[in-house]
């Protein structure tokens, strides 16, 4: 409770100085996402890195995602220079990928296959059937470029302490409740654009 009332006094502060952050309430959540949840382990990331909308004026259309990976934030662009910004984790330097994409299929609480040179990194990863011990969390939306699968997702995560970090094998990674919200509000065809 103490560390909520810091945040909402934090960003009242942000508010009061000028800043135009606006949290952005929580998605709706079915019952097998409550459910899920409860068993993935939780984190508080620094405020920074929470859900906000802000300011955000860009030459591109709404409904745009921009994944800014050097400050670990992932912007839906908005009407009106506005965008809901999130943060996230991002691929580490060797692994790092930018690019324009779209998205080409979206997934609920997705099975998870490594793909082959992870494997050969990390000959312990398996594949993971879709739930709480899934890498991929609760949703994921698969990246495709010119109709060819890029092999990078936006998905969730069950390592929530890494939002804010270069931590992935190049994906980018969100807050569960986080991509909960962005499945929720982008389709299938969505631009993205990485870098």
């Amino acid at each position: 409770m103490r560390l909520r009332t810091s945040a909402f006094v934090i960003c009242l502060g942000l508010l009061a100085a000028g800043c135009r952050y606006e949290p952005v309430p929580s998605p709706s959540m079915s019952a097998r996402d409550v459910e899920f949840m409860a068993l993935v382990p939780t984190f508080d990331v620094h405020l920074p890195f929470e859900r906000y909308r802000i300011d955000y004026p860009t030459g591109e259309k709404p409904g745009t995602i921009i994944v800014d990976t050097r400050n670990k934030f992932l912007f839906l662009v908005e009407p009106g220079g506005k965008a809901i910004r999130y943060g996230v984790a991002t691929g580490d330097e060797a692994f790092g990928w930018t690019g324009t994409a779209e998205i080409a299929r979206k997934a609920e609480w997705p099975n998870w296959t490594p793909p082959p040179d992870m494997m050969k990194r990390w000959p312990h990863v398996r594949p993971t059937k879709g739930g709480p011990d899934s890498p991929l969390g609760s949703r994921a939306l698969y990246l495709y470029q010119g109709g060819k699968d890029t092999l990078y997702r936006i998905h969730g995560t069950n390592e929530p302490e890494t939002i804010g970090r270069a931590a992935s094998s190049g994906c980018i990674r969100m807050r569960n409740v986080d991509v909960i919200d962005l499945y929720n509000r982008v389709g299938v065809g969505t631009k993205v654009i990485v870098m």
